[in-house]
C-alpha cells in the first residue's frame, strides 16, 4: 500500500457519468480525500458513502474534494450514487489499474481492500488508513483531515 511521504499514482478513469478524471485534475482544486471501496450496494459499502455523503459539506468546507474508486463500471455507480444521494465522484475502475498503483488489491488480487488517502495538492499522501471491516476508522480519518484542513 502506498505510504505517507511517497507521491500518489496518477491514474485516469471514467466517473458514474462517463466524464475521465486524472488524480492531477483531481488535485487542481485542492488537497483530496480518496477512498477505495470493494463494491457498490454491499451493506458495508453503502454504510461507508453514505457516511461520507454526510460528511460532504464539511470536507468542501476544509477545501477538499473526496472520490470514490471501486471496479464497477459507470452504469453501477451512476445507479449506486442515485439512490443514495451522493453528492461526489465515483470513478469505476475495472480494470483495477488504480486498485493495484495504489497497492489495495485483495489477497492473491482477488477483491479491493478498504483503503483511504488523504493527498496533498502537490500529489503527496499526507495519511492513510487500512481497515477493511472498520468502517468507522475510515470515518474518524476523514473528520480528522478535515480538522486538519481546517487549519
Amino acid at each position: 500500500m502506498i505510504e505517507a511521504g511517497e507521491r500518489a499514482p496518477e491514474f485516469s478513469l471514467h466517473d458514474q457519468d462517463g466524464k475521465t478524471w486524472t488524480l492531477s485534475g483531481l488535485l487542481s482544486d485542492g488537497p483530496l480525500v480518496l477512498y477505495f471501496y470493494p463494491a457498490d450496494f454491499t451493506p458495508g459499502c453503502t454504510k461507508e458513502a453514505c457516511s461520507i455523503r454526510d460528511m460532504h459539506d464539511d470536507i468542501a468546507e476544509a477545501g477538499m474534494r473526496v472520490v470514490g474508486i471501486s471496479p464497477q463500471d459507470s452504469d453501477s455507480h451512476s445507479r449506486f450514487a442515485s439512490r443514495h444521494n451522493l453528492p461526489f465522484t465515483l470513478l469505476a475502475d475495472p480494470e483495477r489499474v488504480a486498485v493495484r498503483a495504489y497497492g489495495v488489491d485483495g489477497p492473491m488480487g482477488i477483491g479491493v481492500r478498504r483503503a483511504t488517502f488523504l493527498i496533498g495538492a502537490d500529489g503527496i499522501v499526507q495519511d492513510s488508513v487500512l481497515a477493511d471491516l472498520r468502517i468507522g476508522r475510515h470515518e474518524a480519518f476523514i473528520k480528522a483531515a478535515i480538522g486538519a484542513n481546517r487549519g
